[in-house]
Order: structure tokens, then sequence, then C-alpha cells
């Protein structure tokens, strides 16, 4: 069972504007499948509710497709973010305060029963309480509505595609090794792209108003081999210190600056340090000083699940 997030629900707006600028969206390939599968499977297209919604990077990608676009997250700056995102954008989604367990029951006007045709979670499903999110989820959407978890994992490098790239890559994964005291459960699901994810027929008491036959499991780049599609592409550079900031946004690494808060930003910070040492590595390849770069890749999962008609 995913553990409870208690990291990014505290977000301050400055720390929610951070996370979307520094946090890549999504393909819009990806945006295709989930609509393909959802309206081929019989789903219609006029109420769309994303949960852990963050900034509201992935339902403003989602909104065009719909009547009525909802974002729901338990931060207050993530949906001052998002408001703020979807203002400048000319974007009219609804953005509000809800638990991925409540789906905005909480709410005036709350979401209705029965209301929505789809449920949607972007690399958030890992902190939900999944047996009260099927609830919730069963009891918003439409019969024949879809539910769509996604997730990227995080970020990797690309050794063929970056000079010293064995030697980096290996230094990244050591630096995500040495942050095992700092993660928590949900970390762990989602480096292992959800394979343990509850689903509405594994919990203890199963939600029966889902299919489980009509199932849909969708990877990419598992293996992190490198290989590209239209979905994970792994020809994106970024240098040491983008890459600094990515990985500045990673929940552990959140938990660690707060039990050192005197090392933040200097360079005894656990990522800074990272930096420094990825750089150092580049340097020996024969990289000059303000012209590194680095070759990411991810590994992506997607679930697809019908709720019975």
């Amino acid at each position: 069972m995913a553990t409870t997030e208690d990291i990014f629900r505290a977000y301050t707006v400055a720390q929610g504007q951070n996370y979307s600028a520094v946090r890549p969206g999504y393909s819009p390939e990806l945006f295709k499948i989930i609509i393909n599968h959802h309206t081929s499977t019989g789903g219609q297209l006029h109420t769309v509710v994303d949960v852990g919604c963050g900034p509201g990077q992935a339902i403003k990608d989602l909104a065009p497709f719909f009547k009525n676009a909802i974002g729901l997250d338990p931060s207050e700056g993530m949906i001052d973010t998002a408001r703020a995102s979807a203002k400048s954008a000319n974007l009219p989604i609804r953005f509000e305060v809800s638990t991925a367990e409540t789906l905005g029951i909480d709410l005036e006007p709350p979401v209705s029963d029965g209301s929505v045709d789809l449920v949607t979670a972007a690399t958030a499903a890992h902190w939900f309480d999944m047996a009260g999110f099927w609830k919730a989820a069963s009891r918003i959407l439409k019969p024949g509505g879809t539910v769509a978890i996604w997730a990227r994992s995080g970020a990797a490098i690309n050794a063929t595609k970056t000079p010293n790239g064995v030697a980096i890559k290996a230094l990244v994964e050591e630096f995500y090794n040495g942050l095992r005291p700092w993660s928590r459960a949900g970390n762990l699901l989602i480096r292992d792209l959800y394979i343990d994810l509850p689903l509405p027929w594994t919990l203890e008491v199963p939600v029966v108003e889902f299919d489980k036959e009509s199932f849909v499991r969708k990877e990419w780049n598992k293996d992190k081999t490198g290989v590209e599609n239209d979905i994970v592409r792994t020809g994106g550079l970024v240098t040491p210190e983008q890459f600094e900031k990515i990985m500045g946004t990673a929940s552990p690494v959140t938990r660690w600056r707060e039990a050192h808060p005197d090392k933040v930003g200097t360079e005894e910070d656990i990522v800074r340090q990272l930096r420094r040492q990825i750089e150092s590595l580049l340097h020996e390849a024969g990289i000059k000083p303000g012209e590194e770069t680095l070759t990411g890749e991810v590994a992506m999962v997607l679930l697809l699940v019908k709720k019975k008609r």
C-alpha cells in the first residue's frame, strides 16, 4: 500500500512554482493513447478530474479534450500555482484543494457522484491511499468511465549518449541508493514502475465496480536501454545545473534538506555534490568547463482501468 505523502502537500507557492519550472511535462502522444483508449471503450468527453495535479501540468494538456476540467491536490501551494498558470494560459480549469481519497466530495459545489468520465493521476498515485482512492473513483465515475494512472521514473543518464556516461550513470545510481534513508514506500513504487501499486481487485476489500478483464498496462523503456519512442525520448540535453534543479524536486532530497537546512544551496548540499562529481567526470572525458551537457532518460508506465457499465 502506498504511504501518505508527507512532502508535496506542504509545498509553498514558491516551491510549487519551482517544481513547475523544472519538471518537464508529458508527451502529447501519451495523452492521445489515453484519450483513444477512453473513447474507443465507450468513454465520453464531458468531465475529466486530475488527482494529485500539482502545478497543473497534465490537466492543462487534457483540458482541451473535455468540456469540463478539474484539478485536485492536497497542497494549497500547488493549487495556487496551478490557478495562476491556467489563468495566464486562459484555460478554464477548476483547481481545488482536495485529496485522492475524497475526490472533491468535500468541495462546494462537490464533485458529484457519477459525473466524471475520466480520472487521471500523473506521477502521483504512489502517494495515495489506494483503497480510499479506488472507492472514491468508483463513486465519481460514470459507468464505463476510465481511470488512467501513469508515472515517470526518476531521472537517469543515457550512458551511450553522455561523455563518460557509464561512470556518470553509476554515480547517479549510487546517489539514489544513498537517499534510501530519506525515501518512503512511494518512492520505491515509482522506481519499480508501479508493479506493486494496489489495483481495485488486489485490495484486501476489492472495489468490485471496476473491470479486471479490460485492464491495460503499458511500459516504455523499463530497462532504461535508451530506446527512443514518441512517449519516452532520450535525446534531451540538460546541463549539470539543470540536472541539479530537477533532482532537487525529488521528495527524498527535500526530506534530506529539511534535516540539513544549513547545507541547502551550499557546496555541501547533497545534490550540489552530485553535480560537481558529474562535472568532474565530464571534464575527465575532455569536455571543457561551460560546455558540459548530459543526455537523460526515463522509464514510463501507464495503467488503464475501466469502471463497469
